[in-house]
């Protein structure tokens, strides 16, 4: 095989008359320099093959993520086995569901009144999410939600349509999940929580950045120490507590 005809010299050099030049000073101009790379690469073979044991490579590769710090679950709190496997395997479906259709959802057109905020834009995410009523703690009374049965999600936060989180990027998936985990580190879980959290989850890519791998510990620490204050495991925050918890262990 004629290695020059499968990688050409970019950069040919004529050969040269003067004399040689000391290999072990620095280059004094560009044609040395490239004279100095080309007798380097000459002493490299030209191919070079990794010894790689068969028998360390796991046949299944998955993500595993440390999350030392988390309180342990008040007793009988825990959730079983058995439901913690049926919930990794049906956010695995999840997650290759949202990743196979997501050019046909990012196509879908928004409603009007969709009006997603910029990536940098924090507080507009938190309502975009959260809604006006939990972002400003407008508690509203029973007479009030007779009035104006109707949805506002200015006011109850948009839910994670798979045609508005499929138009996000890495990058505002990211931002948008510490967002809302940093708001959960001084506040109360609730659902509008919870079902943001696991669409943005079910929407990063593997491999993780180092950020992200962050942000869920985070996330976890703070679902467990939310978790070890109830006071009763008819709690309804319990079985989404322990949800997010078991998705960044597993």
């Amino acid at each position: 095989v004629n290695f020059d005809e499968l990688m050409p010299r970019l950069l040919p050099l004529e050969s040269c008359d003067t004399e040689e030049y000391n290999s072990n000073e620095p280059p004094r101009n560009p044609q040395e320099y490239l004279r100095q790379v080309q007798r380097e690469a000459s002493l490299c073979p030209d191919v070079v093959v990794a010894q790689i044991d068969p028998k360390k490579l796991k046949k299944k590769q998955s993500v595993n993520v440390s999350i030392t710090g988390c309180l342990a679950a008040p007793q009988g709190f825990s959730p079983s086995l058995k439901w913690q496997q049926q919930q990794v395997s049906k956010f695995s479906e999840v997650r290759q569901s949202v990743n196979k259709h997501r050019q046909h959802w990012k196509s879908q057109f928004l409603d009007d009144n969709v009006v997603m905020p910029k990536t940098e834009d924090e507080d507009g995410w938190k309502r975009f999410c959260l809604g006006e009523n939990v972002c400003l703690d407008i508690q509203l009374k029973e007479e009030e939600d007779k009035v104006n049965p109707g949805l506002d999600y200015v006011k109850t936060g948009f839910p994670p349509f798979l045609s508005i989180v499929s138009k996000l990027n890495q990058s505002t998936i990211s931002a948008v999940l510490e967002y809302l985990i940093n708001w959960f580190e001084e506040r109360d879980f609730v659902p509008q929580l919870g079902r943001w959290l696991y669409a943005l989850l079910a929407c990063l890519e593997k491999p993780l950045l180092p950020e992200a791998h962050s942000l869920i510990r985070q996330l976890a620490r703070r679902c467990s120490a939310v978790r070890a204050n109830l006071e009763s495991k008819d709690d309804d925050r319990l079985s989404a507590l322990n949800l997010m918890i078991c998705i960044v262990a597993r």
